[in-house]
């Protein structure tokens, strides 16, 4: 509700304030696409300011935003990355809770597939069930 309100507030007066322009504007003017002939142009447009105004503002936006989808392209591939290396760690907790589930410790399970148990080889060794990751349910 208060959503609609404030979205009302801001694109009333943005409304009235745009017709005022469009009515303000009315004129026509008369845009060349001719750089070597001014008094017969190879193709002329005559439209009302307030359109060619709209249009140009339109054609900004567009570029603008282009610009930006490119310019973020890095941060894209890196959450894309990101999610995938949160995926694999997803999967690999519930290795690891399936193996402690079924009875073998982490430790055993590491030594089992070739990985030593030693702190700091990455076996899983005293790995329990985390406070802060909720248990997934395939």
């Amino acid at each position: 509700m208060f959503r609609k309100i404030v979205t009302a507030v801001i694109l009333i007066p943005l409304a009235v304030i745009i017709v005022a322009f469009a009515v303000a504007n009315r004129q026509a003017v008369t845009v060349s696409f001719d750089p070597f002939s001014s008094a017969a142009p190879a193709y002329a447009a005559t439209l009302p300011l307030f359109v060619l105004i709209f249009i140009l503002v339109i054609l900004g936006v567009i570029v603008g935003g282009v610009a930006a989808w490119f310019r973020q392209g890095k941060w894209r591939r890196l959450a894309r990355r990101l999610e995938s290396d949160v995926r694999d760690l997803h999967a690999e907790i519930d290795a690891i809770r399936r193996r402690e589930h079924a009875g073998v410790a982490p430790a055993q399970a590491g030594k089992a597939s070739g990985q030593g148990a030693g702190p700091g080889t990455g076996s899983g060794a005293g790995l329990g069930p985390h406070p802060l990751i909720p248990p997934r349910n395939p």
